[in-house]
């Protein structure tokens, strides 16, 4: 067996941690839960559930839930108001979770929303619709911002005219 000096194998140790942790997963951002991937699926749960307040549970007390481009809706009372608005307008409402993107301060979280606009007012008209919601974590664990994106000239179009069907 040949000898190997000591600081030629602490060079060969070194280098294979540096290979190793440029293939390692992405960070998880600061304060985000241990188990991201059941807190989405969770949260995607509570959307589906037409039980408002479970969808404002995810966020922190004083966190903010921003859609598109309107005014922010900050504390849990006023996001479970935004959730009640969905799901009153779509009592039929499923939201599935389309991907999941850590960044090193933030997570993205893809969704499709999709249910018939029979609520109260509503066009009867079927809607499908696929977003994204930038999530950045409070030191509790919980949401406390979130920008959602969706195309809202399509979901507009989809309200008049109904969801394009699948093939």
């Amino acid at each position: 067996m040949r000898h190997v000096p000591p600081l030629r194998l602490l060079r060969a140790t070194c280098i294979a941690l540096a290979l190793a942790a440029c293939t390692a997963p992405e960070p998880m951002p600061p304060h985000a839960p241990a188990d991201l991937e059941r807190f989405a699926r969770d949260y995607t749960a509570a959307w589906c559930s037409q039980e408002p307040a479970r969808v404002a549970s995810f966020f922190a007390p004083d966190g903010s839930l921003t859609i598109n481009d309107a005014e922010p809706s900050v504390g849990r009372a006023a996001i479970t108001a935004d959730a009640r608005g969905f799901m009153q307008a779509f009592p039929d409402l499923v939201v599935a979770m389309d991907a999941l993107e850590v960044t090193d301060d933030s997570v993205l979280y893809h969704w499709t929303l999709s249910g018939t606009n029979t609520g109260p007012g509503g066009t009867g008209r079927a809607v499908e619709i696929s977003g994204f919601e930038e999530w950045t974590f409070g030191a509790d664990g919980l949401i406390a911002r979130s920008q959602g994106r969706f195309d809202e000239a399509e979901y507009t179009r989809q309200l008049e005219h109904g969801a394009e069907p699948g093939p």
